[in-house]
C-alpha cells in the first residue's frame, strides 16, 4: 500500500461512507501549503511531479492525471485532485512566496546535484536505488517505479523493504556495535566463506514477497563465525540493492557513478565491500542532510525565476574502489529464491 491508489481501495471497501464525503485527495505537504496559504477552496490544492508520480493515477510520462484509475481505486468515485505545479513554479499566499515541494528521494537527488547516469543507493531504515534520467521508465512487472524528479526529468526507482535493520539485526544477533560489526565484517573473506545471507527480514516489496523470510545459507562448522556472519549480513544487503541496480540497467539506465548515502552508509564495512558487490567504484558524499538541501535549492530557484535550478557546488566525494567479486553475487542469486513466499 505504498501508493495512494491502494490506500483509497483500501477506503473504498471499508468505509465507503467516507469515501463518499471525499471531495478532494491530496498528499500531508500538498494540505500543508494550501493550509499555510491561508486557502478554504480546495480548487486552490497544489503538488508537485515527484509526488504526485506516487499517487498510481499521475503519468509522468504524459504529465497528466489517468482519472480513470482515481475511479477505478474508489470504485467510480472522482474527487478533485490538486493541479500539479512544475519544478520552478511557485504559488502565493500573501507575502510569501511557496515553491512546489518535492518528495524526499527527488529532493536529495536535487540536493546532490545528481544528473543523468548517477545512481543513488540510499541506505536508510528501508534501501532505495533510483537515477536520474532524460526519459521515463514503465515496468510492467512493477519492479521500478516510474517517479519524477524535482528537475523535470524523471527518477526511475526501486524500493526495498530491508535496508540498515539487516545491520541492525546482526549486530543484535552478535551482540556488538556497529563499528565491531563493521570491524568484524573486513576481518572475514570476500564471500563470508560461502556463507550467504538473504535480508528478507521483514518480508520484501522488491521483489513482492510480504511473506518470505531471510534466511541463511551454506552454514558449516568451519564457516560458523562471528566474521563471517558480520560479513554475510553486508554482503546480503549490497546483493539486495545491486538487484535494484541491475533491474534500473535491465531497463536501460547507464550507470556512470554510484553514489551511497543514507545511515547506512555510515559503516565502513558498507562502504568499503560496495564495489566489490557492485562492480564498480563507489562514492560516497560528505554527510549532509541532502533531501533538506534539495528543499532549500527548490526554494531558491523558485525565487529565481530562472528557466534551470541556481548553480550547486557538487559535495566532496570519498571513492571507494576495490575488485569485483562476482561470485558473491551469482552466490547470493542462486539462493535468493529459496524464500518462503516465492511460490
Amino acid at each position: 500500500a505504498a501508493i495512494t491508489a491502494a490506500k483509497l481501495r483500501w477506503l473504498a471497501d471499508h468505509e465507503p461512507a467516507h469515501a463518499d464525503r471525499t471531495a478532494a485527495v491530496c498528499l500531508p505537504h500538498d494540505w500543508l501549503t494550501w493550509r499555510l496559504r491561508g486557502q478554504a477552496d480546495l480548487a486552490a490544492l497544489t503538488t508537485d511531479r515527484s509526488d504526485a508520480s506516487g499517487t498510481g493515477y499521475y503519468d509522468a510520462a504524459t504529465g497528466a492525471y489517468r482519472f480513470d484509475l482515481l475511479e477505478l481505486a474508489l470504485r467510480g468515485r472522482c474527487p478533485g485532485l490538486p493541479t500539479v505545479l512544475g519544478p520552478s513554479d511557485h504559488t502565493g499566499g500573501g507575502t510569501t512566496v511557496f515553491g512546489a515541494g518535492l518528495g524526499d528521494n527527488a529532493a536529495a537527488a536535487l540536493g546532490l546535484g545528481a544528473e543523468e547516469g548517477d545512481v543513488m543507493v540510499s541506505i536508510g531504515t528501508s534501501g532505495v536505488v533510483a537515477a536520474v534520467t532524460a526519459d521515463p521508465i514503465r515496468d510492467d512487472a512493477g519492479f521500478v517505479a516510474g517517479f519524477a524528479d524535482g528537475t523535470g526529468r524523471y527518477l526511475p526507482l526501486v524500493c526495498t523493504l530491508n535496508g540498515a535493520r539487516v545491520l541492525e539485526a546482526a549486530a543484535a544477533m552478535l551482540r556488538v556495535d556497529h563499528d565491531e560489526l563493521s570491524r568484524l565484517a573486513l576481518s572475514a573473506p570476500p564471500g563470508a566463506a560461502g556463507l550467504v545471507l538473504v535480508p528478507y527480514l521483514e518480508g520484501e516489496r522488491t521483489p513482492n514477497r510480504p511473506n518470505a523470510s531471510g534466511a541463511l545459507h551454506g552454514l558449516r562448522v568451519s564457516n560458523a563465525t562471528p566474521a563471517n556472519l558480520a560479513r554475510a549480513a553486508v554482503e546480503g544487503l549490497l546483493c539486495s540493492l545491486a538487484d535494484g541496480v541491475a533491474q534500473l540497467t535491465a531497463h536501460g539506465v547507464a550507470v556512470r557513478r554510484i553514489l551511497l548515502i543514507g545511515g547506512g552508509a555510515q559503516s565502513q564495512a558498507l562502504r568499503e565491500i560496495a564495489p566489490t558487490v557492485f562492480g564498480s567504484p563507489v562514492l560516497v558524499p560528505a554527510p549532509a542532510q541532502y533531501v533538506a538541501l534539495g528543499a532549500a535549492r527548490q526554494a531558491a530557484w523558485a525565487l529565481s525565476g530562472s528557466p534551470r535550478p541556481p548553480a550547486w557546488d557538487p559535495p566532496p566525494t570519498t571513492e571507494y574502489t576495490a575488485a569485483p567479486a562476482p561470485e558473491v553475487t551469482a552466490r547470493y542469486a542462486r539462493v535468493r529464491d529459496l524464500t518462503e513466499g516465492t511460490a
